[in-house]
């Protein structure tokens, strides 16, 4: 396949597979842009996944392809195969004995010699393939070179029907394909025939040929004891003196690209790597396990799931299905089995001695052993056997101690690997680990690494970021995460039970510490022996027995008893970014009570500007909350008191005793960072969480890159410009990105009056959803902030288009909303009262209905904010902010309206405590000091200047804070006032001019601009 090509399909299909089943197809259709041959194969490719078990591999893909490819090419022609009587050369064709995906044999007679001889041609598919030619005839020559009693002899090489034809000797006897049918070999027969086949890969391999299809049918059994390895037709010379075929080229197996019979692939002939002699060694540890069993080490319903199951599972020893044999071979196969090359028997030559070395062992008879000393047959008995059983006892006792399990500490990290799934039912492709990880989660002792982390990780690696948790990819992950163990887990079926095994290895050295395993009569209890064999291992790897009895939701309770749902939020988990909505949803659509999935989407739509939905999903989560583990319940409430009653308070409590409970989480101090603190205020609070959450956060799971946003937001808010900036370098430095890092950089680069940095963010996410409409909202403030009205009006239909093309209806309506706000402070309260009542129609949130009752305030229309007020009142009647910042506010606004500021005032003062804070979503924070703000023109209605005063050089003072809210302007024109007001016409002049600097651009039109300067005009 065109590699372009290729890539253009993979992209897709990875892509649509991130999707729930029931949207691909639509996507695909919008994809391919109206490519209907584009669009057949890329649906016909996921038909294939889909009937494949989901288990999409690049190998599978270029097969259907090219079958496809064949299938639309039926005419083509190919050479007739020879019929009996037919002579080639001086060959006469007797009859047809056989054939394969990689040959046709014939008997033949050989007329010179008088000998009978096998012939071998190309099958018809391949016979006009050119490259299939040069190979099989260079392959052939080279299978010739070799000269061994236990290699098949290859005679000549002749020509038909313009292809080669190989004469090789005739055999008679029977293949071992045919001898296991019976049963398991008998331990001589077993050796024998392992002692000799290596042998005969001993001489190829010396002679640098790799035979790649070691195989029953290809180890051929002569006079009932000799073996023949026959069919070189795989064979791969790998001396430097043979060119080996370019890359890329075609293969000859008619399986796939991959050369070489499936069920007995090593697992570096699977992934399509080089190979070497040891993979045929590998090959042979697979047909000793049949010949001692009767049955293949390695199973699955179909080539992907036997490809997976040679990667990821760990076959039964043989011993335990034919108990007859020696605990040695069992030593011998596991060896030669060994998933990395490095492991196993490095030459054909020590698996040859290890097997002469059994052979001998079980055909030497056990001599009895004779003595010369004098003590009495029956008093030595007396002497020897409590000794030799305190020997023994010691030995045992001591190999024990010195063997057993080192214990996991709580400093120690853990990496799950991929469950591998010799049951072939896709349904348990993600889910079993997701559900491992849930249940391991509920230890305060044990850290697991984040799927972020192994993401980043992979990539280093050289491999996908979703490549599946092989054992091997896991403990290199291990490895470079500096983690003390992989959890390696396994499902098969026996009969109708299924069988769950979970192991802890040793990353440095691959050997087992602990492991538990149970069994589930049927499907549906699965979940339940999970359950149990995680609780098992948390004990096993060194946390108390109380507190796994403590922290123990059953898994079915903590997650949910369908699979499929468990399957669709173990997807959802791994997305990192919007995308995960769908998938989320359609986990809760397959189980209603997935309670920490509703809790994830309330996260989600949070972040994506659309509280009021996200509300609606985290107060179903909440309701939901027994049905989920104790660190979820922690993290379902934390939010919940947060998004819904808007209780800071509690918020604050329950992430404070998720801490306790859970010293090694990171989530509750980075909910504190970025949720409660700055609400309420408390700036350095948001610095110490965040860092405490960044040094928690080593192993880079979803909220790390978030972190270090609410550490840059925390300096930003403290005025600490420079150690923000260094903040994100250090982001940068470890590689992290996220979306919050444009939007704070774009406020410092604001505050530090750097243009240049202001259009770098807005041009370098131009265009992108969420981001670059919120930026065109700060372009918009920005140019309001200079009194560049008509500007600041045109970005925020930008904004507001984009919003709603991207049905963000309410990040459109708190567009309308402060925009309404900005309006009504310039003094153009009929547009403030109509951009007001448009956010109003279009969203009940509470941040969109107080910025449009503020807005209607400065507007006049108090009737209207009034109604709002006591609606927002009865609405969040425990919400922090509503009850001490926003009623606050409005009711002070209305009482100023009215002409009473010491009604405002005395309003006022419940607002003290938390007046710093800012509590809107994203990082869009329009609504920081305005209690302030409005406290200060009470004072100035009250005409006390010097309080006035205070409180507008408090927003002056505060400008991290404000931003390039407009009240940040406005304020040094109401400081100038408040100086006038003392009659310190020096300092009121200053003031007025720093504004009118600020405005030195602005709308001449614009009524608060004529009147500011009307008012300078009276101060000289």
């Amino acid at each position: 396949m065109d590699p372009e090509r290729w890539k253009q399909i993979e992209e897709m299909l990875q892509s649509a597979l991130r999707l729930p089943p029931d949207q691909r197809e639509e996507f695909v259709h919008q994809a391919c842009s109206g490519n209907a041959a584009l669009e057949h194969e890329v649906r016909s490719l996921l038909i294939s996944d889909q009937q494949a078990g989901g288990f999409l591999q690049r190998p599978a893909i270029e097969v259907a392809a090219r079958t496809a490819a064949q299938a639309a090419n039926p005419q083509a022609k190919h050479p007739l195969l020879p019929v009996e009587g037919q002579v080639i050369s001086h060959y006469q064709v007797l009859s047809k004995l056989g054939g394969g995906g990689m040959g046709v044999v014939y008997e033949a007679e050989d007329m010179r010699l008088g000998r009978r001889v096998a012939l071998k041609l190309l099958p018809e598919n391949l016979a006009t393939d050119q490259k299939a030619l040069e190979r099989f005839e260079r392959e052939a020559r080279a299978a010739s070179s070799l000269n061994h009693p236990g290699i098949c002899t290859i005679y000549e090489v002749e020509e038909y029907a313009q292809q080669p034809v190989i004469v090789m000797e005739r055999l008679e006897g029977e293949s071992l394909k045919d001898r296991i049918r019976t049963g398991p070999l008998p331990l001589d027969d077993l050796l024998e025939f392992g002692i000799q086949t290596s042998d005969a890969l001993r001489a190829a391999h010396e002679r640098n040929i790799i035979h790649r299809d070691i195989k029953p049918a290809n180890i051929f059994i002569v006079g009932g004891s000799r073996v023949k390895i026959l069919d070189f037709g795989l064979a791969k010379v790998i001396s430097p003196r043979i060119q080996e075929e370019e890359p890329g080229a075609e293969s000859l197996t008619a399986e796939g690209v991959i050369p070489g019979t499936t069920a007995y692939m090593s697992p570096e002939q699977v992934r399509g790597e080089e190979l070497d002699g040891r993979s045929d060694l590998f090959s042979l540890g697979v047909v000793l396990y049949e010949m001692s069993t009767g049955k293949r080490p390695f199973a699955g319903k179909n080539r992907i799931l036997l490809m997976d199951a040679i990667l990821n599972a760990n076959p039964v020893v043989p011993s335990r299905s034919n108990t007859a044999l020696p605990p040695e071979l069992d030593s011998i196969i596991v060896r030669a089995l060994e998933k990395k090359p490095g492991a196993r028997y490095q030459h054909a030559s020590e698996l040859r001695t290890d097997l002469e070395r059994l052979k001998r062992d079980a055909d030497t008879p056990i001599a009895a052993v004779r003595t010369t000393a004098t003590i009495p047959s029956r008093k030595r008995w007396k002497i020897v056997v409590p000794s030799v059983a305190a020997l023994m006892l010691f030995l045992v006792v001591g190999y024990r101690y010195f063997r057993r399990a080192p214990r996991l500490t709580n400093k120690d990290t853990i990496v799950l690997a991929d469950f591998s799934n010799a049951t072939g039912d896709p349904v348990f492709e993600g889910a079993l680990r997701q559900g491992l990880t849930v249940q391991l989660e509920q230890s305060p002792f044990l850290s697991i690494v984040s799927d972020q982390q192994i993401q980043r990780t992979l990539q280093m690696m050289g491999q996908e970021p979703d490549a599946k948790l092989t054992p091997e990819i896991a403990r290199e992950l291990c490895q470079r995460t500096a983690s003390a163990a992989v959890l390696v887990g396994s499902i098969a079926q026996i009969g109708t039970p299924y069988l769950l095994t979970v192991k802890a290895v040793n990353c440095s050295d691959g050997e087992t510490l602990v492991s538990a395993e149970a069994q589930a009569s049927d499907k549906d209890h699965v979940l339940d022996a999970l359950g149990k064999t995680a609780s098992e291992m948390r004990n096993k790897l060194g946390e108390s027995l109380s507190t796994v009895q403590k922290f123990d939701t059953p898994l079915e309770q903590a997650t949910t008893p369908s699979l499929d749902a468990l399957k669709a939020y173990s997807s959802a988990r791994r997305e990192s970014s919007p995308l995960a909505i769908p998938l989320f949803k359609r986990a809760v659509e397959l189980d209603p009570n997935l309670a920490v999935a509703y809790a994830w989407l309330g996260i989600w739509y949070t972040s994506t500007g659309e509280p009021t939905i996200a509300a609606k999903y985290t107060s179903k989560a909440y309701e939901l909350r027994d049905r989920v583990s104790e660190p979820e319940k922690y993290f379902i409430s934390a939010i919940y008191f947060k998004e819904v009653p808007g209780n800071l308070e509690k918020a604050e409590q329950t992430a404070k005793l998720w801490i306790q409970a859970y010293p090694r989480a990171e989530m509750p101090h980075t909910y504190l960072a970025g949720a409660i603190y700055p609400a309420l205020g408390r700036y350095d609070g948001v610095v110490s969480e965040a860092r405490e959450a960044i040094g928690l956060n080593r192993n880079f799971s979803a909220s790390y890159p978030a972190s270090y946003a609410m550490l840059m937001e925390g300096y930003t808010a403290l005025n600490r410009f420079n150690e923000a900036k260094a903040t994100y370098r250090q982001a940068l430095e470890h590689k992290l990105y996220h979306h919050y890092y444009a939007e704070d950089l774009y406020q410092i680069a604001f505050l530090q009056n750097d243009a240049a940095g202001m259009k770098e963010q807005v041009t370098s996410w131009a265009g992108q959803p969420g981001v670059g409409d919120m930026l065109l909202t700060y372009e918009a403030d920005t140019a309001a902030y200079s009194g560049r009205l008509r500007e600041a009006k045109e970005l925020t239909r930008r904004a507001m288009e984009a919003a709603e093309k991207a049905e963000k209806k309410e990040e459109a309506a708190t567009f309308s909303a402060t925009s309404g706000l900005r309006e009504a402070l310039f003094g153009y309260a009929g547009e403030a009262r109509r951009r007001a009542t448009l956010a109003i129609e279009h969203s009940t949130g509470v941040d969109v209905q107080y910025a449009s009752a503020l807005a209607l305030a400065y507007a006049g229309d108090s009737r209207r904010v009034q109604d709002l007020t006591e609606d927002l009142n009865r609405r969040f009647p425990d919400a922090t902010i509503v009850q001490f910042n926003y009623l606050p506010t409005l009711r002070a606004r209305l009482a100023l309206n009215r002409g009473v500021p010491s009604d405002a005032l005395e309003t006022l003062r419940a607002a003290l405590p938390y007046e710093l804070g800012r509590t809107t979503f994203s990082n869009y924070s329009w609504n920081g000091l305005y209690p302030v703000y409005v406290r200060g023109e009470a004072y100035l209605a009250a005409h006390q200047g010097s309080q006035a005063a205070a409180e507008f050089q408090k927003i002056l003072d505060h400008r991290g804070i404000v931003g390039n809210s407009p009240i940040g302007a406005f304020a040094h024109l109401q400081l100038g006032r408040a100086y006038a007001m003392q009659g310190d016409t020096a300092k009121a002049r200053a003031a007025y001019n720093d504004f009118l600097a600020l405005w030195k651009d602005a709308d001449s039109e614009i009524p608060v601009l004529k009147q500011a300067q009307a008012e300078y005009a009276k101060l000289k």
